[in-house]
């Protein structure tokens, strides 16, 4: 069975600037996990930046912690689950 490319085609991480923890910080993360992201952050009656920051709160008590992107892209997959 052969495989196909992406009906949106593929695409290269985005980089926003958010604020968490009253800081600002740059994730890049591609427009794919932006848009689940922004849909998980509504699902939740939560602003983006909220949800960002209750993720990198889980991520942070790791032994040893991905970076954001990382943990953002793995909780959403998680999710998806």
């Amino acid at each position: 069975m052969a495989i196909a490319a992406p009906p949106a085609g593929f695409a290269g991480p985005v980089k926003r600037s958010i604020t968490i923890a009253g800081h600002q910080t740059s994730i890049s993360l591609e427009p794919v996990f932006w848009r689940e992201l922004e849909d998980a952050a509504r699902d939740h009656g939560l602003p983006l930046s909220a949800l960002v920051a209750e993720i990198d709160a889980l991520r942070i008590v790791e032994r040893d912690p991905p970076n954001l992107g990382s943990a953002l892209r793995t909780w959403l997959f998680d999710r998806r689950q």
